[in-house]
């Protein structure tokens, strides 16, 4: 398994709406999810909830950010590992091969 992780963290609509223009480059919206925050690294303690992001300047170059956001605007955090897809939707079943009958 591959021990990258990051965070997807959603924020109330509320919270959305009173930060406006502001947070909206942070956010990736997926229809069937909504839109929420991928962060590398979470931190609820303190007055702030710190959130690192991961981005790119205008000349491409790799920048990080920390975004402190009252607790008050978090409604969920959900841990993203890199070995499956995050979302809902249809999922692949896994298909278990048959067990030949015993016989007697």
């Amino acid at each position: 398994m591959n021990d990258a992780t990051s965070f997807a963290v959603f924020l109330f609509p509320q919270a959305i709406d009173t930060l406006g223009a502001v947070i909206k480059p942070y956010l990736t919206d997926v229809p069937a999810v909504g839109p929420h925050i991928v962060c590398s690294e979470i931190d609820p303690a303190g007055p702030f909830f710190t959130l690192t992001v991961q981005g790119r300047d205008g000349e491409g170059r790799a920048v990080e950010a920390e975004l402190m956001l009252p607790h008050a605007f978090i409604r969920l955090v959900v841990s993203l590992h890199s070995d499956h897809d995050f979302g809902f939707g249809l999922r692949k079943k896994m298909v278990v091969p048959a067990v030949p009958a015993a016989q007697d």
